[in-house]
């Protein structure tokens, strides 16, 4: 308990817990920290290292969309629920016994890694498994255990299925644009891709990621009883997420309880 409460304090004294972030120049890091067209560290509570590693994403990344005949299908470059399961599971599941090394954020023109230090917990190579049928294994069960309580992650073990299906969810997902995931004895890499790499510029324009509250109110107008989880999924975030916009929209509103009630929305 004394490891995993230092790490959620504020002001966290482990300092091999942080977080480098950088947006590097290319597709490899061979321009060097100099040629980096972004960077950060950050320190402190594992919670803030979640929400600065998300906001350092956002901030580097791209939504684009496309015209259709009667409105626009939206493209993000990178998937909020993927990548927000990738980071929470890089910090709940690192080897925080490695010294000297600390969770990764990088991000080149075709992708985006989440390293962390340590393999799998059993020893065995992620990239030899398929994914989808590994069981649940936690390094750091307390940590684990008080992510599970705040909302940040799950105990079934779903958060690889969760990395993949919320890219396949994405409009602009093709196969070649699957996650992918590697380890060894003393890292493990989410890797996941550009979802617009390499698309034509002609039929796409870049607009800011801050227009979700329009975008959800266009699906629950189109479906009434949509839930928040089919509602993150289609919009490529986490739910977490959505729940905190629909929180802050004084015109929207649920009616009811559960299965039973349905979203309302106040048109004046």
């Amino acid at each position: 308990m004394t490891n995993a409460g230092a790490l959620i304090a504020d002001e966290s004294p482990i300092r091999w817990s942080r977080l480098f972030c950088t947006r590097w120049n290319g597709l490899d890091k061979s321009g060097g920290t100099m040629d980096a067209l972004d960077d950060a560290e950050y320190s402190g509570s594992v919670l803030s290292l979640i929400e600065n590693g998300e906001a350092f994403i956002k901030r580097n990344a791209r939504m684009m969309w496309r015209k259709t005949p009667n409105s626009r299908e939206e493209l993000p470059e990178y998937v909020e629920r993927s990548y927000h399961e990738a980071l929470v599971n890089a910090l709940a599941h690192r080897d925080y016994l490695v010294y000297g090394s600390e969770v990764h954020i990088d991000i080149y023109d075709d992708r985006l890694e989440i390293y962390s230090p340590g393999g799998m917990p059993d020893g065995s190579m992620i990239q030899d498994r398929d994914p989808l049928t590994v069981p649940s294994t936690r390094r750091n069960p307390v940590l684990a255990d008080v992510f599970n309580r705040l909302g940040y992650m799950e105990r079934k073990g779903s958060g690889f299925g969760k990395i993949l299906n919320g890219y396949k969810a994405q409009i602009n997902y093709t196969e070649d644009k699957r996650p992918t995931f590697r380890s060894d004895r003393y890292q493990f890499t989410v890797v996941m891709p550009n979802l617009n790499y390499g698309v034509p510029q002609d039929v796409t324009q870049g607009v800011t990621q801050d227009d979700l509250d329009a975008r959800i109110i266009a699906l629950i107008k189109k479906d009434s009883k949509i839930s928040a989880e089919k509602l993150g999924m289609a919009l490529g975030v986490s739910v977490r997420t959505i729940r905190r916009h629909i929180k802050q929209m004084d015109n929207v509103r649920f009616v009811g309880r559960g299965f039973s009630g349905h979203w309302e929305v106040d048109e004046k």
